[in-house]
């Protein structure tokens, strides 16, 4: 834990009964945790991971973004990530979530063979098609949001800047680290779908097996600057990875979202492919 995560754990303890362990991580909007498990949880999980949204969250919002938490929660997939609870205290909203120690693919970037990068990814991918199916967009997959476990990989943090940001402007689609994954539609405007998701998916891939993001290297501090080089730039993919990879990520990634595959299930098949032939 750096310096930074350490102050965050010392300033905030915890929140309703959650008492917070350490930081694991900054997400879009807000901060996770490691808490112990409140006793009124019945589950058979020691801890659990807790994102804090601060802000001025109206009651509004709160009920917005608890029924947005809440169809998750009913997507039956072993593939995401299971939601447990939802709160409000103050002016900060707070949801609780299965703790997977192994942490995430951003965190595993290069230690994982690249058929378990695969693997990962095409379950991220099988989550991303049950939300679909149910009507439902994440909106930020990226690698810090495919946990990793004994049995593959889950996908959390369902992405909720819409509607925590209403009348949505560029600046607030979250951190700069999030930009690559964004398809740049998402950033003109449009709304999330299977398609935006799809391209998210393809920038996830690329980034797990080759290091590297579409971009470049975007500036970590600087979102404006980050999503002026996605907009201005088409995404490049890196010429090291193997063709057959290289035509996956182009399919997901395509300009026309016509052109990319029908569902992330179709993806998740395409990687799967990879998957079988990778060392």
């Amino acid at each position: 834990m750096n310096s930074t995560d350490a102050q965050l754990a010392v300033e905030r303890p915890g929140i309703a009964d959650y008492q917070f362990i350490r930081v694991l991580g900054k997400g879009n909007h807000g901060v996770f945790y490691l808490a112990g498990r409140p006793e009124r949880l019945r589950i058979d999980a020691e801890y659990v991971a807790v994102k804090v949204l601060s802000g001025s969250n109206s009651q509004d919002t709160f009920r917005r973004a608890t029924r947005e938490l809440a169809a998750f929660a009913a997507v039956r997939s072993r593939y995401l990530v299971t939601l447990y609870d939802a709160g409000q205290q103050g002016d900060d909203l707070y949801y609780s979530m299965e703790y997977l120690p192994a942490g995430s693919l951003a965190d595993a970037a290069g230690s994982l063979r690249p058929r378990d990068a695969l693997a990962a990814v095409a379950d991220a991918a099988r989550a991303a098609h049950a939300l679909h199916e149910a009507g439902i967009a994440h909106n930020d997959i990226k690698p810090g949001n495919v946990m990793l476990h004994d049995d593959g990989a889950k996908l959390s943090d369902l992405g909720l800047s819409q509607l925590l940001t209403p009348g949505l402007t560029i600046t607030g689609l979250g951190s700069a680290g999030s930009v690559e994954y964004l398809d740049p539609a998402i950033i003109r405007g449009e709304m999330p779908s299977r398609a935006t998701d799809i391209f998210a998916l393809g920038a996830t891939l690329h980034r797990a097996m080759s290091g590297t993001g579409l971009y470049g290297e975007l500036p970590a501090d600087n979102t404006m600057v980050a999503m002026r080089r996605v907009l201005g730039h088409p995404p490049a993919i890196s010429e090291r990875l193997a063709a057959k990879v290289r035509d996956v990520i182009a399919a997901a990634i395509d300009p026309n979202p016509a052109a990319r595959p029908n569902t992330a299930a179709e993806f998740a098949d395409r990687v799967d492919a990879l998957a079988a032939s990778a060392g």
